[in-house]
């Protein structure tokens, strides 16, 4: 991608390291010549951080963010140039079931990055990923745009929406006083891409299920969801990073990351779609049970044009391209895993060359 020649050399602080989005952007870094440091509290078997061989290239700190001593203390000898906040409780249902770890891991551990770098004395740019679930979901189909109302029905949104709420209260109490500090909100939506491996999200569901000749049980083949490709989440966040470092307009800013393709695409299309990639692809369609409590929305779209406007960004893979590269990266992990960075690498460069095209 264009000129992210400046992340080379620099220090970079990733909380969230070992997870999904957050090991592409380790890696994507490191393929910079970034000097990354990790933060996260726990590595998943398997998952994409282990198959790329992260953990003998980048400095690991295995403590959990609901920790404010330890996160200080790592913050402070690093001295990082930029940080990027990933690290989260993600998954909704989880959320149901453990209502307390995914306040304290989404809002107080956020309160905790904040903390920690109040009175930073180098200059940083710190990067907080939030979700589009932090919107109050009215199923809007124009999409949420950035000042839209903030809510969340199940408490994984409402952690999320709440941690934006602490973000702004900071920032305009503390952080923004702090010259050596710039601060950015990105909100990215539904994100698909090899080496996701968490419970209850679709294409994991579908792989781990297809891998062993199983059917897949879809209990929302109808909801809709804005897929984009792990590239263009991550990509943004380079792009609003290194925007924000040499832009003081944009502090304090938020920006919403999405897909540009506007044609709603459902869970049963994607389905359908994946079996043009994988070799053997069965689902079987079996309905939530009314009395279950669980909530999520149906319809989840962002309005992407303030990114568009003062960033220059646009998502620029159709959902061909998103499917083929994630579904051929699962291929890859099953017959040939020790070419997983190979190809990682290639998918990085080829995203690159397609962004230098396309906007």
């Amino acid at each position: 991608m264009k000129d992210l020649k400046i992340f080379k050399n620099k220090k970079i602080i990733i909380t969230g390291h070992t997870g999904f989005k957050g090991s592409w952007l380790a890696f994507w870094l490191k393929s910079l010549g970034a000097k990354v440091v990790g933060i996260s509290n726990n590595i998943s078997n398997p998952s994409n951080f282990n198959a790329l061989g992260l953990k003998k290239e980048i400095k690991n700190n295995l403590i959990d963010i609901r920790n404010l001593n330890k996160l200080k203390k790592i913050i402070s000898v690093t001295k990082p140039d930029y940080i990027f906040h990933l690290a989260a409780q993600s998954l909704v249902k989880k959320s149901y079931m453990r209502p307390i770890n995914t306040f304290n891991t989404n809002s107080i551990g956020t309160l905790n990055v904040l903390e920690s770098i109040r009175n930073i004395k180098k200059k940083c740019t710190v990067i907080i990923i939030t979700s589009d679930k932090s919107y109050r979901n009215l199923e809007l189909k124009r999409g949420y745009k950035e000042n839209d109302i903030l809510g969340g029905i199940d408490p994984y949104s409402a952690s999320k929406a709440s941690a934006e709420i602490i973000i702004q209260s900071y920032f305009h109490s503390y952080l923004k006083k702090n010259k050596n500090l710039r601060i950015g909100v990105a909100r990215a939506g539904n994100v698909i891409g090899g080496g996701d491996w968490s419970e209850d999200r679709l294409v994991p569901d579908c792989i781990k299920s297809w891998s062993k000749n199983k059917k897949v049980i879809l209990r929302n083949p109808d909801s809709t969801r804005p897929w984009q490709h792990v590239l263009e989440a991550v990509g943004a966040y380079l792009l609003f990073a290194k925007k924000l470092s040499k832009d003081s307009k944009l502090n304090g800013e938020v920006f919403n990351f999405g897909s540009k393709y506007q044609k709603n695409f459902t869970v049963l299309t994607m389905i359908k779609k994946m079996k043009n990639y994988w070799h053997k692809v069965n689902w079987k369609i079996k309905r939530k049970n009314k009395n279950e409590i669980y909530y999520e929305s149906k319809l989840l779209r962002l309005n992407c044009i303030k990114a568009k406007k003062r960033l220059k960004w646009n998502s620029i893979l159709n959902i061909n391209e998103t499917i083929g590269m994630t579904i051929n990266w699962y291929k890859k992990f099953y017959s040939e895993p020790k070419k997983i960075r190979d190809l990682a690498l290639s998918q990085i460069k080829t995203y690159e060359k397609l962004i230098l095209k396309r906007l």
